[in-house]
């Protein structure tokens, strides 16, 4: 392989990460891992132990629900609930594969049975409830069982009268059940507007990306609406309002950054700070009651 051939091959081997959220899967990759913002190669020790954090651009690269519960609840406190809501197949959906195929592909690649996980914990040893969603399962998608468990969980929190904090990392509604999915928007913000009625802390945690069904519902409904750093955060995706618009966007367009400047957000926080941003909040909003 000559010098150019190599750098072609690393090239189009970006384009793939970048595009896709995959490391590259060659000899280096297996001890390094690409910076898809600033092009970086980053050892995965190291970025492990970054909190998956670029330390060059500061980029957040998404991390696995089970994985952000650890970094938010005090250890050993996450209890998790409505698991036993588990997916089916109700309109026997097929596009180029079946519906119960891509179910068990997301399955065996986030380790997940669906793309949340909700229940309880205790955050500075502050109760609270939460649910965190996972880009891995189908991307982080909106079916019955995501819309039921955020629901049935919120609906804990109101029957016990705790806080809420919900993350999100979606594409948006599950296709493959239609009518069903877009369902889950109008019960998970019914299920919101209670808390709001009974006056109990809501919050809501924007991670790369949050699109579609949970930005235009339970995702940006929030009390206190933060969002991690560099997340993209939209209803519709870039290409598909320039393509409408016949309007080149700004760079910055759909970014946490842009969001906050236009009031769309209330905070950014870098994700070593998050756990105890969402403690001082939890304190502040609660310590009266």
């Amino acid at each position: 392989m000559t010098l150019t051939d190599w750098f072609n091959k690393r090239k189009i081997q970006q384009i793939a990460a970048r595009d896709n959220d995959v490391h590259i899967d060659d000899s280096i990759g297996k001890l390094w891992t690409l910076c898809y913002n600033c092009s970086s190669q980053l050892p995965k020790k190291d970025l492990e132990n970054n909190l998956n954090v670029c330390p060059n651009c500061d980029y957040h690269f998404r991390i696995g629900a089970r994985e952000r519960i650890k970094l938010i609840a005090d250890e050993g406190t996450f209890k998790e609930m409505y698991d036993n809501i588990v997916p089916c197949d109700p309109l026997e959906f097929v596009d180029t594969q079946s519906y119960k195929k891509r179910q068990q592909q997301a399955k065996d690649k986030s380790g997940l049975d669906d793309a949340v996980i909700v229940g309880t914990c205790k955050i500075d040893n502050q109760d609270a409830v939460i649910a965190v969603m996972d880009f891995d399962y189908m991307g982080g998608s909106m079916g019955s069982v995501v819309g039921e468990r955020i629901t049935k969980i919120l609906e804990y929190a109101l029957e016990n009268k705790l806080p809420s904090i919900v993350f999100t990392s979606s594409g948006g509604a599950r296709m493959q059940e239609s009518a069903l999915s877009l369902m889950q928007m109008a019960k998970t913000s019914c299920a919101v507007a209670k808390l709001n009625e009974a006056k109990l802390l809501y919050i809501t945690v924007l991670c790369e990306p949050t699109f579609g069904g949970v930005t235009a519902s339970f995702g940006t409904i929030g009390d206190i609406i933060i969002a991690e750093k560099g997340a993209r955060i939209g209803f519709a995706g870039r290409r598909v309002i320039e393509q409408t618009i016949r309007q080149k966007l700004p760079a910055d367009f759909q970014t946490a950054e842009y969001l906050l400047k236009y009031g769309q957000i209330d905070f950014i926080v870098e994700r070593k700070h998050m756990k105890e941003k969402l403690s001082k909040l939890i304190f502040l909003h609660t310590k009266n009651k």
